[in-house]
């Protein structure tokens, strides 16, 4: 039956304005809230990229310091080598200098010995001639002769032997020479290795030298805007206050605040004491049935609030998700929203429902199923983008499972990364390793490690996901920005200026050649807002809109890239 809607009370001016006074403040000071908000955001921004900054330049100093450290010990590790080189050198050059003159000594005294032996043996012979009865019985002149010419020959071997140990007494032996060069040898050889190195570090510490002015500049210049950033900021708040305003005291606020940066804690701090309020709320104010006012919220006069838990409104989120995707929806989002409330609660109270739930949903915008349903029933967000971020959710585990031939939770490190390369190809290394990272892994894990996939895709009481889900979630918006600003520079116009139907076809086309017509007719019948029955066919028919309109039309959609930009070759 068709819900009978109540008439409107026509009114005075005088009690229209006396009546709309206090809802006008109330709407101008919650509009003034996000202005505070966005102050307090860019104070923040300013004080963390600053502390960024600094933290950034003091390691890179300190890294550079290291360096410059590690650097000198090595020149004069390398100069103590040096020295010690040379020292056995000049040491090996005093021995060689000794050996030689106890060489020069030796030969002197063996001249000496052989000419005492000589006269020695001359004498017996004489002795013997002497007392050897048959001598007498010789010739006289036939013995002198003989011992002429034996003399005349032991002269001559004399002289022959004084020759041989004048020319070559001097000499060392083969094996100690080659020994000698081979040292030498080796040692010329870590001298100029030694030289080389010597001569490599000094370089580099010249570019050290270099690289360290520069970041002295920079640091002096980073530390002028410093000192000028903090003249012009706003001091940074102390967060710990908050937590005699937040129900549960301290414990509750460290539990919200954990992993939080500070534009992440004023969400918190702003959904807190909006909670409070939306809790001491008893009735709404009916926004009426202006055209500006989403069908679901057409209503004059005070609704009912049902004060529900998040908890209760995540579950009733999700039985709406269930019931639109079961089955094909030709109807309009909002309109599915407002008929769902209506088989659920009964006519009479979906009004009060949908503003209910519309409030939280407005109010809680850290919760991703409260923040996502809000923004495809505001249409800031298309349905395609939900459903295919649960689809891809729903392959990885799927993928997953298979892989899990035992069935058992359980997954290697190596078959986690085996998994997201060949579910995601076109990701980066870098945003694979991430996914890891918040995964579980960590750069002390081995390939054997084992992870525990089922437990990546569980969710709280109020819908919020793991790490693992929310950077898929993040870098789905990342690439998607990415792909949108490439987008942008194939186009190389300015966002007010417009564009045709036919350049936004070929720049597509372009930076995405593997582009299925299908998918391509859809990405451009989002950007112009028309169907893809009423695309233009010839090229005569062009269309036009704003630039900056498509691509706003075309963040809200489901846009990424289905290949790379420059397709494989066949080989």
């Amino acid at each position: 039956m068709p819900v009978a809607r109540p008439f409107c009370k026509i009114e005075s001016p005088a009690q229209m304005i006396a009546g709309s006074a206090p809802a006008h403040q109330k709407e101008k000071i919650r509009a003034l809230e996000p202005l505070k908000g966005q102050l307090i955001t860019m104070s923040e921004d300013c004080n963390e990229r600053i502390l960024a900054m600094r933290a950034e330049e003091k390691y890179e100093i300190s890294m550079l310091k290291k360096e410059k450290m590690n650097l000198l010990k090595l020149i004069d590790k390398k100069n103590e080598e040096k020295i010690s080189l040379q020292s056995e050198v000049s040491k090996l050059r005093k021995n060689l200098a000794e050996e030689y003159l106890r060489y020069l000594t030796e030969r002197d005294a063996r001249k000496i010995l052989i000419a005492d032996l000589n006269e020695l043996r001359y004498q017996r012979e004489d002795m013997s001639l002497a007392q050897s009865p048959g001598v007498w019985g010789e010739d006289p002149v036939k013995l002198t002769l003989a011992l002429k010419m034996t003399r005349q020959d032991l002269t001559h071997t004399q002289m022959e032997l004084n020759t041989m140990k004048a020319n070559f007494g001097d000499v060392v032996p083969r094996r100690d020479f080659e020994m000698q060069e081979k040292t030498n040898k080796d040692l010329q050889e870590q001298l100029d290795s030694l030289r080389a190195d010597y001569e490599e570090v000094r370089k580099e510490h010249e570019i050290l030298l270099q690289l360290h002015m520069t970041t002295l500049k920079e640091r002096d210049q980073f530390s002028s805007e410093l000192q000028d950033i903090q003249r012009t900021s706003t001091p940074r708040p102390d967060w710990t206050k908050c937590a005699d305003v937040v129900a549960g005291g301290q414990d509750r606020w460290q539990m919200l605040a954990e992993g939080k940066n500070s534009e992440q804690l004023v969400d918190v701090l702003l959904e807190e004491i909006g909670e409070g309020l939306l809790r001491e709320k008893e009735f709404f104010p009916g926004l009426g049935y202006g055209e500006a006012v989403p069908p679901f919220l057409r209503f004059d006069g005070p609704v009912k609030n049902k004060k529900p838990s998040k908890k209760d409104v995540v579950k009733l989120l999700k039985d709406a998700w269930k019931e639109r995707l079961s089955k094909e929806q030709k109807e309009k989002f909002p309109d599915f929203f407002f008929n769902f409330l209506e088989h659920r609660f009964g006519p009479s109270d979906a009004i009060a429902w949908a503003y209910t739930i519309f409030e939280n949903i407005k109010l809680f915008r850290s919760n991703e199923v409260m923040s996502r349903f809000y923004a495809i029933l505001m249409g800031k967000m298309t349905e395609s983008v939900y459903i295919n971020q649960k689809e891809t959710v729903a392959q990885l585990l799927k993928e997953m499972i298979n892989a899990d031939s035992q069935n058992e939770g359980l997954l290697t490190m190596e078959q986690f990364s085996t998994i997201l390369k060949s579910t995601f190809p076109l990701k980066k290394e870098e945003h694979i390793q991430h996914l890891m990272e918040a995964g579980g892994w960590h750069p002390n894990s081995t390939s054997a490690d084992l992870l525990d996939y089922r437990s990546l895709f569980k969710e709280d009481e109020e819908g919020q996901s793991e790490p693992f889900v929310q950077k898929l979630w993040e870098q789905y918006m990342v690439e998607k920005d990415e792909y949108l600003q490439e987008l942008k520079q194939e186009l190389g116009m300015e966002l007010y200026e417009e564009v045709t139907f036919s350049k936004l076809q070929r720049a597509l086309m372009i930076i995405d050649p593997t582009l299925d017509k299908q998918t391509l007719n859809t990405h451009l019948s989002q950007a112009f807002q028309i169907p893809v029955s009423e695309l233009p066919e010839d090229e005569n028919e062009d269309i036009m809109t704003r630039l900056q309109t498509a691509m706003e039309q075309l963040q809200m959609a489901d846009v990424k890239r289905i290949g790379p930009r420059e397709p494989e070759s066949a080989s």
